[in-house]
């Protein structure tokens, strides 16, 4: 007879860049043993990058990376901006293996994202008008509608807060929906 395997929760932290994702799991990584936190762009490549498929690919293939690890009996947490979507996981065939998908996103001021963006590296190429209407507009989304759709997207609002007390939020965030699992389990 073959073995079910566990379907434990995926957490996917989003948001525009330049709202602090790459920062805050900098900051938390190798400090949370209860969870194996992961960078979505880690694999990033061009045969990935289409839009007309809505980057269904590259979804499905962290889908399986994340199933697979999950099956350790540790939940994985993503950091990625367009797995922040749950219109981008929900309807993959990978989401199955996952008892629940709990989103979050860091968002901030649009005046702020801008500043950061044009601070960063020239290399980063971030500072081009055109990237940074993109992200503000992802921001925006974000923000008016991630809380409204289905299931919702929570959100931290990073403008007036320094890297520490946002990755405190994010810790508690995360600690937070892995309790309500423990709940549900006893």
């Amino acid at each position: 007879m073959k073995k079910q395997l566990p379907r434990l929760p995926l957490l996917v932290i989003s948001g525009a860049s330049g709202a602090g994702k790459s920062a805050v799991y900098q900051t938390l990584s190798g400090k949370m043993n209860e969870v194996v936190m992961l960078e979505g762009d880690l694999i990033w490549r061009p045969e990935f990058d289409k839009p007309e498929t809505k980057y269904r690919d590259f979804f499905e293939t962290w889908l399986r990376i994340c199933r697979d690890i999950s099956q350790s009996g540790r939940p994985v947490v993503m950091f990625n901006a367009g797995m922040g979507v749950p219109e981008n996981i929900e309807p993959c065939a990978g989401r199955q293996y996952f008892s629940k998908v709990y989103y979050l996103a860091l968002v901030c001021d649009d005046d702020v994202l801008a500043d950061r963006l044009r601070q960063r590296p020239e290399r980063r190429n971030c500072s081009d008008p055109e990237y940074i209407k993109g992200q503000i507009q992802f921001n925006q989304w974000l923000k008016n509608e991630g809380p409204q759709v289905e299931p919702p997207v929570e959100l931290i609002d990073t403008t007036g807060i320094v890297l520490e007390e946002t990755a405190k939020l994010v810790t508690s965030w995360i600690r937070g929906k892995m309790g309500e699992v423990a709940k549900k389990n006893h």
